[in-house]
């Protein structure tokens, strides 16, 4: 995993989706990191032909784009549904700092594609996530896998 990540990982995970090689594709983080930081990012994209793909969706103005195309009452419902399957994995006994926001840490509008793209192919209701698998299939950049989630 340190290799797909670029470091060694900092908390505890568990691969949720992987590619018909078994390859990892998609991790789900726990709420907090080693230290006790908090984790904002549920969901992180780590197959390597994803992250590229999505990676050049957004240098080409995905990011906008996917705003300007997007409901942001819809991806602000997404952001809540994401934030509350973290929330209900802190234990209501937990003091101190938590992790905030809804996909990715965002509490509003679209930052990330990767962390919206890795929520959906884990089988999150997220429509950004959803925007960026039909982007990724209608240029031919999806992996036979993982065409549909």
């Amino acid at each position: 995993m340190a290799e797909l990540l670029g470091r060694a990982p900092q908390g505890d995970f568990e691969v949720v989706v992987r590619d018909a090689d078994g390859e990892p594709v998609v991790i789900r983080n726990a709420p907090f990191l080693d230290d006790g930081s908090p984790m904002p990012t549920r969901y992180w994209l780590v197959g390597r032909a994803e992250v590229l793909a999505v990676s050049r969706l957004e240098s080409a103005g995905g990011v906008r784009r996917a705003e300007e195309e997007l409901d942001p009452t819809v991806v602000a419902d997404a952001h809540a549904r994401y934030a509350a399957e973290r929330e209900a994995t802190i234990p209501p006994t937990h003091v101190g700092p938590r992790p905030f926001g809804g996909v990715g840490g965002t509490r509003r509008g679209v930052k990330c594609l990767h962390t919206h793209y890795a929520w959906f192919l884990a089988g999150g209701d997220d429509p950004v996530g959803r925007w960026v698998h039909d982007e990724l299939a209608a240029t031919g950049s999806l992996r036979s896998s993982n065409e549909e989630p």
